[in-house]
């Protein structure tokens, strides 16, 4: 790797981000909402990790608790329970844990995950920022208005949530986010951001934050996207069924990209490495700073 590269430090280990970093979502959960029960066993969840490598992720994500909208919390050894024998299982490649619980991250890590992709960007759980400093993991701060179990599918609110300006709202809060983990001693270099699409935004604050997505790029942070298969998403391309939504994922994903962003979750890996190889999408053919 280059001196100049851009990268991601996780636990020590770069990342490079001159090309397109794809986590595959695993999640063990009963209820999430577009594979909620499909890996619930050792053995699917495992096998389906390994797929995702194979497929081209570079990270696998595991959670143990759904955050769609309307799911109820998990304790802390329910997730622990789900989480910790798949990360066991899994060889070969980056492993993330979807969790807002410092617990079952410290447990996650023990198992052999890396990184900490936290929701709630540490506020759920302030312990989250030591973990994270003292163990030199990956961390990923998410914007959220509200937690899952008052929250509403995108294209379902009566009232849009409230905001002046979302991008420049979404990232001010961000960015303080980032200054009191830093603070606590987490290094700048192993943080990266979410606006948290999907996350009490309208279809229409969620599209006005893809087209800002450059802003969040100037700040010099990774940029991690989470737009796979959700409602702003089935609204934009008329498709109902999230599982149907993939093609529609990988196009957005692609422009991004192209924005500048670098690091996306997705469900099926297959449809994004084929829309984010494609020569349209390659280096120098786009505006990436």
């Amino acid at each position: 790797m280059s001196s100049g590269e851009k990268c991601w430090i996780v636990q020590g280990r770069a990342v490079s981000l001159e090309t397109p970093v794809l986590v595959g979502i695993l999640n063990v959960t009963p209820d999430s909402f577009s594979d909620g029960g499909k890996y619930t066993s050792v053995e699917e969840a495992t096998a389906k990790a390994h797929e995702l490598f194979n497929q081209g992720a570079t990270i696998v994500d595991v959670g143990g608790e759904s955050t769609r909208p309307g799911a109820k919390s998990v304790s802390t050894q329910e997730q622990i329970r789900r989480v910790v024998p798949v990360i066991e299982g899994i060889q070969g490649g980056l492993i993330s844990i979807d969790t807002t619980n410092s617990s079952v991250a410290a447990a996650a890590i023990d198992a052999g995950a890396a990184i900490i992709n936290d929701v709630s960007a540490c506020q759920d759980d302030p312990e989250m920022l030591h973990l994270a400093a003292e163990r030199g993991v990956g961390l990923v701060l998410m914007h959220r208005l509200v937690s899952p179990l008052v929250d509403q599918y995108s294209d379902q609110y009566k009232i849009e949530p409230n905001y002046d300006d979302v991008v420049n709202e979404v990232l001010a809060w961000l960015l303080d986010r980032v200054e009191i983990a830093r603070s606590q001693g987490v290094s700048k270099e192993s943080i990266a951001l979410d606006p948290g699409l999907g996350f009490g935004k309208s279809v229409e604050q969620n599209i006005a934050l893809m087209h800002g997505i450059g802003a969040f790029v100037e700040t010099g942070y990774p940029v991690f996207i989470g737009a796979s298969r959700k409602s702003f998403i089935g609204s934009i391309s008329g498709i109902s069924e999230a599982c149907e939504r993939d093609e529609a994922s990988a196009s957005m994903a692609a422009e991004m990209w192209a924005k500048g962003a670098q690091v996306f979750r997705v469900h099926d890996v297959r449809s994004h490495v084929r829309m984010l190889q494609s020569p349209v999408h390659e280096p120098g053919t786009n505006d990436r700073r």
